[in-house]
């Protein structure tokens, strides 16, 4: 394992996202076989639940042919929107436990907790304390990988799903790769394993076995990728969206609110917040934005352009005050945001660069607790 660069990396990776977040929010839904996505001649499933894929229907399925496999299935729209707000609840809990934080999509990440913010030594725990804070959050379920790159705990994760999670430790690598159907390496489509198959390559074991160049001459470009993967080699960073575009808080609200004067408590509270993630991050912004969702979840922005940057409270408030009073609430209101764009990042962007090389020529090797 010395030729190994540990570390300890999770992908967590949300169970039916989008199925799951429909039925949460509608529990007529929840137990039920649902689609979401087009239902018609020439839709498309973008998401199924558990329920519905008990029957064979699956993401990028044809709608009609998704119906015939499970005749009572339910098609809901998709709501893009609601996904990303619940995608924002969920990165936030990522980043209780790390800044390293690699989002793949909407549902899924990469986070590298060799070093976290809570003193946990074990990333078992991490990832466990991860998932329970995710549903006590947003009320959905997550799986969870754990190992020593981001190629192992991806193909992880999808072990003990639904909510579950599962620990490749680093003494417990090689067996675990050696032993693996080949279908089911990260990266390795039904093309390319038809493919192997042809080449004798069944498992992990029997593409080790191949040489580098037998790989290359056979598989090309990804003959080296697929001879260093298996024997657990992937030095992959955990690469954060490292320049910040903009920043926000919001708050959706238990009961929808009609007063203008309680709107206003609750900006106060969001502005707050904004200033001190602000602080946090060492930026500030010029271009301030209102966010309003109202009960019939139609959405409307505002936004003000100021000639400086700005991270205080009492400058954020005022202009959020003036964007909520320059047009009268279409309706009762579910939820408010502030958000700040145009920062100043750009000069932070030249020192991360550097940071980042710098980085790169440090190479610490140690044993740790998984």
């Amino acid at each position: 394992m010395s030729e190994l660069p540990i570390k300890k990396i999770i992908h967590v990776d949300m169970d039916a996202f989008y199925a799951s977040v429909e039925q949460l929010d509608n529990p007529d839904l929840r137990g039920k076989a649902i689609a979401v996505g087009g239902g018609g001649e020439r839709g498309v499933v973008s998401a199924a639940s558990y329920e519905a894929r008990k029957y064979g229907v699956r993401s990028a399925m044809a709608g009609a042919l998704a119906r015939k496999l499970c005749p009572e299935l339910i098609f809901v729209k998709t709501n893009f929107e609601r996904y990303r707000e619940v995608s924002a609840q969920i990165r936030s809990v990522f980043h209780e436990f790390t800044d390293l934080v690699e989002p793949l999509s909407l549902d899924e990440a990469y986070l590298d907790v060799t070093e976290n913010k809570v003193g946990m030594p074990s990333a078992t725990v991490i990832a466990s304390w991860i998932r329970q804070r995710i549903k006590e959050k947003t009320g959905l379920n997550a799986s969870a990988g754990i190992s020593i790159n981001k190629f192992i705990a991806k193909v992880a994760s999808d072990i003990n799903k639904p909510n579950g999670q599962k620990t490749i430790p680093p003494e417990e690598v090689i067996t675990f790769l050696e032993e693996l159907d080949i279908r089911k390496f990260y990266g390795i489509g039904k093309k390319t394993a038809e493919k192997m198959y042809l080449h004798g390559i069944f498992t992990g074991m029997d593409l080790k076995l191949k040489s580098k160049e037998y790989l290359s001459d056979n598989f090309g470009k990804s003959g080296a990728y697929y001879y260093d993967i298996v024997r657990g080699i992937q030095h992959s960073e955990v690469k954060p969206n490292r320049i910040r575009k903009s920043l926000a808080a919001e708050r959706t609200f238990r009961e929808n609110i009609t007063s203008e004067i309680f709107m206003l408590e609750k900006l106060e509270h969001i502005a707050e917040e904004v200033e001190r993630r602000l602080e946090k991050s060492k930026v500030a912004g010029k271009t301030i934005t209102l966010k309003i969702k109202y009960s019939d979840f139609t959405l409307q922005t505002r936004s003000k352009t100021l000639d400086l940057y700005v991270r205080s409270k009492d400058i954020i408030l005022e202009t959020a005050k003036d964007l909520l009073y320059q047009e009268k609430m279409k309706n009762s209101v579910r939820l408010l945001g502030i958000s700040l764009s145009n920062l100043n990042t750009e000069d932070r962007k030249k020192k991360d660069a550097a940071k980042a090389v710098k980085e790169e020529e440090i190479d610490v090797q140690m044993r740790f607790t998984f």
